[in-house]
């Protein structure tokens, strides 16, 4: 039985990184990705815990042997997803979770068209900016940056199945929780999971 992919993306500072490490924490059948990115670690971020940071040059080797199952450069930076990691939980029957961009997420629904995704955005575009400020890791030219991507990022909301307005946090945890575990209760996912069950009852092509 193969597991099911769950595509997150979002703006920045609508509160995705948040909602996912909540989600995580509720659902243990999730496993993260953790992308490749060439950009430098933030106060407290660690290797392997928040992403997996690489030299620019490795980035590209790596994209050149085939290694992403989707790539894309973000804010100058450029961050990757391991195929073959995917692979091998999808195919070990394993939940995933991407927490990646929309380019990204446009990427993965040509490779796996059953996946699950979801768009998170703020109740509106000023909480962008004051969230951004708030971090204060990020210069007044970098948040300017950031916003004026997150404009261009929210056009392609209408590609994603699910759209979770992130104004209560606990509202958009339950929301996101909803997603997950009705995705679970598909008929196909159903019926791949209960096999013998459903060949009581119905005939499995």
């Amino acid at each position: 039985m193969k597991g099911t992919l769950y595509v997150i993306a979002a703006p920045s500072g609508a509160g995705k990184t948040t909602l996912v490490r909540l989600l995580l924490q509720q659902d243990l059948r999730l496993h993260l990705s953790i992308s490749f990115t060439t950009r430098p670690p933030r106060p407290g971020e660690e290797h392997g815990r928040e992403y997996h940071f690489v030299p620019a040059d490795e980035f590209r080797a790596m994209n050149e042997r085939g290694d992403f199952l989707e790539w894309a450069e973000v804010h100058g930076h450029f961050y990757g997803t391991s195929r073959a990691w995917i692979e091998t939980q999808i195919n070990g029957g394993n939940d995933v979770l991407l927490e990646i961009d929309w380019q990204g997420a446009r990427q993965v629904r040509t490779l796996f068209p059953n996946a699950v995704s979801v768009f998170i955005l703020p109740p509106e575009a000023d909480a962008l900016s004051a969230r951004l400020t708030s971090r204060g890791t990020d210069s007044e030219e970098v948040i300017a940056r950031r916003l004026a991507s997150a404009k261009e990022e929210m056009r392609h909301v209408e590609e994603f199945d699910y759209v979770i307005i992130n104004d209560a946090l606990d509202e958009a945890l339950g929301d996101l929780c909803a997603i997950v575990r009705a995705s679970r209760l598909r008929l196909e996912c159903q019926r791949r999971r209960y096999p013998a069950l459903f060949s009581q009852f119905v005939s499995i092509t």
